[in-house]
């Protein structure tokens, strides 16, 4: 599922035009990029929980070449399923 067919079918849900739905989403993503930028977890109880986390630097091969790269340190997103949406899947 992209994210037109996620607007469409919540807006099908909730009986609301898709243009509003568009809006909601874009915030409230933009407000969890904010919040993970700042360093803060954000939690959706039963649903997940995104973390910035920090990867440290480390070595890697590049697989054309063999040769050895040096891959720098950076931050990246983990997402941690809550019960609720585990039990739901499984």
């Amino acid at each position: 599922m992209n994210k037109q067919q996620l607007i469409s079918q919540v807006a099908k849900q909730c009986k609301l035009p898709k243009s509003q739905i568009m809006t909601m989403a874009d915030s409230m993503f933009d407000t969890i990029e904010k919040s993970l930028k700042k360093g803060q977890d954000v939690r959706l109880v039963g649903f997940g929980t995104w973390k910035k986390s920090k990867r440290k630097a480390r070595t890697g091969r590049n697989p054309q070449t063999g040769k050895s790269i040096k891959i720098p340190a950076r931050n990246v997103v983990k997402f941690k399923a809550g019960q609720a949406l585990l039990e739901m899947i499984n």
